[in-house]
């Protein structure tokens, strides 16, 4: 018998396994976690007491790793600066980074510990994968040296990432993302040379991993969807809530249901710097979100989602944006437009004076266009349609192009912009739409 013909009947056997073990649904849960935060200082700390704070966010992250294993989840996803917090310059946060390889290594830390070097953190989560069999996501930081006839490289002689990893139920690294979208306060870390479009595949759908900010760019977060078609995101974040257009239910719901993709969102939970807003999202809406400004504590979400959303009979079809937006007819232009001010930017605005009707609204090339009903036009609330095309410069410099249908804290139009927090009128519908410069 040739060999080829020997190993016939272990492939097929192999296939009908993978087959088996396929799932149309799986179980998912994501914790927003109230992270134990370093003392801010300059001067690094000992690798010791580095690692002591982050065993303490560590014993947290696991008691919500067990119990979402005991309630059958299949993947948990940890936030964004999850394990050892923030307030760190370059030097200050050096002894909480690990040298993390590539996945293709093929290496569980949880029985193989120092292959790769001191590596207690990595060798801890991947413990936890491996006995309470589920899959592991959590943010913590690479270390990688460089060479200094790299033009590219720091004076100290190392690239410093922020870093998301992937273990899978037997505890083996899967995946490794280094954040490339840094916000303007991440000066302790570096971006990779060229973005990471970061996937893996499981009994249960096609994975893809990025970051927080990442979210608003095309690059890796449109590409995974788009290019590498991608079933379920995962997305570790630290995400500070910034009313009335980039708060994290209300958007990254938003983004699942655009993209048609499974959007697993782990906040950080820091009221303070008004981070809260965790959540499970399919294409259809959230499966389960939390929002919570008045307690400290930590939170666990689970909810069953479909393994391939495009595919499943609850999934919204797919629509043609383009078409849609160039088959909006122009509504005339309102007279009755002020300006206003949301997060430092300069708004054109217009208010809806009527109980139903269209409007459009343009600032430089975008224009906006409105068509609403509502339920009843009530006299104690304003609602307004806004339009920005510009520069943002606050924590970094980016373009954004945005359309918004946003309520005024009060009836005073100097207002609009600000914050706010709860409505009462009731949209009968609304379809928003604009002219913007990419698809």
């Amino acid at each position: 018998m040739l060999p080829s013909q020997a190993l016939l009947p272990a492939v097929v056997f192999a296939l009908t396994a993978l087959q088996a073990l396929a799932s149309d649904t799986f179980i998912a849960a994501v914790y927003e976690h109230a992270v134990i935060l370093p003392d801010p200082t300059e001067e690094p700390v000992s690798p010791d007491d580095a690692l002591a704070l982050m065993n303490k966010n560590m014993d947290v992250l696991e008691e919500a790793i067990k119990e979402a294993a005991q309630k059958g989840a299949h993947i948990i996803v940890t936030p964004e600066d999850g394990i050892y917090g923030w307030r760190f310059t370059r030097e200050s946060i050096y002894p909480y980074l690990e040298d993390i390889p590539d996945p293709v290594v093929n290496w569980i830390p949880c029985t193989d510990p120092s292959r790769f070097g001191r590596a207690p953190v990595q060798e801890r989560l991947s413990c936890m994968a491996r006995n309470n069999s589920i899959y592991v996501v959590a943010n913590i930081g690479d270390k990688k040296p460089c060479d200094s006839r790299d033009p590219g490289c720091p004076r100290d002689g190392r690239y410093q990432y922020n870093t998301d990893v992937v273990f899978d139920p037997q505890g083996k690294l899967v995946a490794r993302y280094h954040k490339y979208n840094l916000f303007i306060v991440e000066s302790q870390f570096n971006y990779p040379k060229v973005p990471e479009a970061v996937t893996f595949e499981t009994p249960f759908g096609k994975f893809g991993i990025f970051t927080c900010f990442d979210i608003l760019f095309y690059e890796p977060a449109v590409v995974l969807v788009s290019k590498m078609q991608v079933d379920t995101v995962l997305f570790p974040t630290a995400w500070m809530n910034v009313l009335p257009f980039l708060t994290a239910v209300e958007f990254h719901s938003a983004w699942a249901m655009g993209m048609r993709v499974n959007v697993l969102a782990a906040n950080t939970h820091n009221t303070t710097l008004e981070m809260t807003g965790s959540g499970i999202y399919a294409p259809a809406g959230a499966r389960t979100y939390f929002y919570n400004m008045k307690t400290e504590y930590g939170h666990l979400l689970i909810a069953e989602l479909d393994a391939h959303p495009r595919l499943s009979p609850a999934s919204p079809p797919a629509v043609s944006w383009n078409s849609y937006a160039s088959s909006i007819e122009r509504f005339s232009q309102n007279d009755n437009e002020f300006t206003g001010i949301i997060f430092e930017d300069h708004f054109t605005f217009t208010e809806l004076t009527k109980p139903g009707g269209n409007l459009t609204l343009c600032q430089k090339d975008l224009c906006c266009h409105l068509s609403y009903k509502m339920a009843e036009k009530r006299d104690d609330e304003v609602y307004v349609l806004g339009a920005f095309d510009d520069l943002h410069v606050v924590e970094g410099q980016y373009y954004l192009q945005i359309c918004t249908l946003l309520k005024c804290p009060s009836t005073n139009l100097s207002t609009c912009g600000q914050p706010v927090e709860t409505a009462q009128t009731q949209f009968e519908m609304f379809s928003l739409s604009g002219t913007f410069g990419t698809s």
